[in-house]
Order: C-alpha cells, then sequence, then structure tokens
C-alpha cells in the first residue's frame, strides 16, 4: 500500500458481495482499503464484466480486472489477467499509472 499511495494512486476494490461479508473478509485480513458491495452485480453488468460462463447467472462473478481512473471518475486504463485468480503486481499497478499521466 505503501508504494500504491506513494505513486499517487487510491485502491478501492469492489465485489459482489454483501456489506457484512466483504467487513468480515477486511477485517479478517486487516486491509488498509475500503471494499464497495455491488448489490445486485449493478456495476459489474454495466461494465461488461459479468462472467456469465462461472455461474451461468446474471449476477455474480466478474472477470477480474483493474480500472484506473483519474480524479474526474474517467477511466484511464483497463487491466485484465486471463486467470480469475490472477491479479496485477504493484508494479504493474504504478507502470499503468505513469503511462497515463
Amino acid at each position: 500500500m505503501k508504494e500504491i499511495e506513494s505513486a499517487g494512486l487510491q485502491l478501492v476494490g469492489i465485489s459482489y458481495d454483501s456489506v457484512e461479508f466483504l467487513r468480515s473478509f477486511s477485517e479478517k485480513r486487516k486491509l488498509s482499503y475500503p471494499l464497495l458491495s455491488d448489490n445486485g452485480s449493478k456495476t459489474i453488468v454495466a461494465y461488461e464484466l459479468l462472467n456469465k460462463e462461472a455461474t451461468g447467472k446474471t449476477v455474480g462473478i466478474p472477470y477480474p480486472g483493474t480500472f484506473l481512473l483519474d480524479t474526474d471518475g474517467t477511466i484511464k486504463a483497463k487491466l485484465f489477467l486471463d486467470g480469475y485468480k490472477d491479479r496485477h503486481t504493484t508494479e504493474a499497478l504504478i507502470k499503468a499509472a505513469n503511462e497515463i499521466k
């Protein structure tokens, strides 16, 4: 987190899980960034991230990815990996952020 914040970035997670689940998850893992609940997967659907193959449903599991937004909320970059368990490294996020400055 120190590296991410030093690069001028703010990290926020979003999930289809409930507020209660995310609170428990965050507390158990001692996360220092907010986790937002996307109740009903409205944001996941709006951003066309819904992985219908994973559940066969119209709500639920998204394709994991990272969006980099500017201070006005405009999406400047989208980063995605093939594996649903894979996540970008801190270095990759900082590099992407530097490329859009």
